[in-house]
């Protein structure tokens, strides 16, 4: 079950990088530094692979 829960979180994280993301892009097209699409980019990179741990480690524990 704790599994279970720890990607239901990781999945939220992704969602909030993907919506930080287009965030820094639509600021950057209004004149922001680009350093904030770098950041949401890097953020998103880190919840992805998060999620993908979560989802690995799920596979294997219905498995066992």
């Amino acid at each position: 079950m704790t599994h279970r829960i720890s990607a239901l979180i990781s999945v939220c994280g992704v969602l909030t990088g993907l919506l930080l993301l287009t965030a820094a892009v639509r600021d950057y097209l209004s004149g922001a530094s680009a350093v904030w699409i770098a950041a949401g980019a890097l953020i998103l990179l880190v919840t992805s692979c998060t999620l993908a741990r979560d989802v690995r480690r799920l596979r294997t524990g219905a498995a066992s």
